[in-house]
């Protein structure tokens, strides 16, 4: 009678595990898994290798460099005339108008690519020297047209002698970490050497870790994204450039994937397959609830926040903004330490103006702006590499001046 109980038995399980390799197999197929990642080749420490052009060689060092959403808003202008000259311009196609109505943080992303040249033309052995807004100012009654026909930056390079920097190494690792960092506190000289990054007396750098200010920040941090997940048209622009699978990922190259929450290895194809199959996991109420918890518990392991306040809000400040954050991100690596920023208190959309204004009163009081808020620690966990498109994508023709 135990073996006729016994075989049945052993059919179910049989079937069982076939049902969940079935699954699985239908799962990793939907996400991709044998699909090249071509969103990472520019992480690859030979990939401006490719190019001749030193402006090219830079400007694929450039694209590794943090930028709001992901959304890599840059355009290069190759000068026809000089070969050590180009411009940077701000693409004003990739704005993200319900978040960044004033395109603040696209002008801060700026100004992060242009610090990651600077310190891989040491590494290549050219001067690099910034002008910024060499066309003039903006109108910002047409923004996006003056983004598109006014430079922020003219680049202009001159042969020197190559320098040994450790912050080069630095730019191949991912700037942004959402894991849950250690309770380890910041040593005084790791808080002077970041509060140091800015070199810009309209710039200042403030390292807070004391636990009034840690449970002040935190309270915004959360009272923001709470805000934010409840915010339809804001989770909406999210959504949209969220990339369920590795065709997605390889053919936008841009954006948010399932990498952003440090979901890596089988699991996150596994994920992927889900998200692709069932979108709604990644919507709705579904996605405002996980945003809430993933702030709350980012905001519970955070040991230290940075804040980076610049004099004013003009768009020079913003950019050079930008520039002191990636320097502060690159000497973050150097000493072992990660960063994430949290921007959601810093938004300037009407739902947000309480928030806002609360955060700027407290930490601003003297008309300055909040253009970063950033967490900062170590921790164990490793954050996977994101999306990045091909260089040659950002080359700006000159028939479109």
């Amino acid at each position: 009678m135990k073996k006729v109980i016994k075989k049945p038995m052993r059919l179910i399980l049989l079937s069982l595990f076939l049902f969940v390799i079935l699954i699985l197999g239908i799962l990793l197929a939907v996400s991709g898994v044998f699909q090249k990642p071509l969103y990472l080749e520019a992480w690859d420490k030979t990939y401006s290798e490719k190019f001749d052009d030193p402006r090219l060689r830079l400007a694929a060092h450039g694209l590794l460099a943090a930028s709001g959403h992901n959304m890599q808003p840059w355009k290069v202008l190759l000068d026809e005339n000089d070969p050590m000259v180009f411009y940077l311009y701000a693409d004003s196609s990739r704005t993200s108008p319900e978040v960044d109505p004033y395109a603040r943080q696209l002008m801060v992303s700026q100004g992060t690519f242009l610090e990651y040249i600077s310190v891989a033309g040491q590494k290549l052995g050219y001067d690099v020297a910034l002008d910024l807004f060499p066309g003039g100012p903006y109108d910002e009654q047409e923004r996006s047209e003056s983004m598109d026909s006014l430079p922020v930056a003219k680049i202009t390079l001159q042969n020197g002698a190559a320098q040994e920097t450790p912050l080069y190494e630095a730019i191949f690792l991912p700037d942004t970490n959402r894991a849950a960092y250690l309770p380890e506190k910041l040593t005084q000289a790791q808080m002077d050497e970041l509060e140091a990054v800015s070199q810009d007396n309209g710039i200042s750098v403030r390292i807070l870790q004391d636990s009034e200010n840690l449970e002040k920040l935190g309270d915004y941090a959360i009272q923001a994204g709470e805000i934010e997940a409840g915010t339809e048209s804001v989770m909406k622009e999210s959504e949209d450039i969220f990339r369920a699978n590795e065709t997605e990922k390889n053919q936008y190259r841009y954006g948010f994937s399932v990498e952003g929450q440090g979901t890596t290895g089988l699991m996150k194809h596994i994920l992927q397959g889900l998200v692709t199959l069932f979108p709604s996991m990644n919507r709705g109420k579904a996605a405002s609830d996980r945003f809430v918890s993933s702030i709350r518990a980012e905001v519970g392991s955070t040991p230290a926040y940075a804040l980076i306040v610049t004099h004013d809000n003009s768009r020079e400040s913003q950019v050079k903004s930008g520039i002191v954050y990636s320097r502060m991100i690159l000497q973050a690596h150097r000493m072992g330490l990660v960063l994430q920023p949290l921007s959601q208190a810093l938004e300037e959309y009407p739902r947000m103006e309480a928030v806002y204004r609360a955060i700027h009163d407290e930490y601003a009081p003297d008309g300055g702006t909040i253009q970063m808020l950033v967490r900062v620690g170590k921790t164990g966990q490793a954050a996977p590499l994101s999306m990045r498109r091909d260089v040659m994508e950002l080359v700006k023709k000159s028939e479109m001046q």
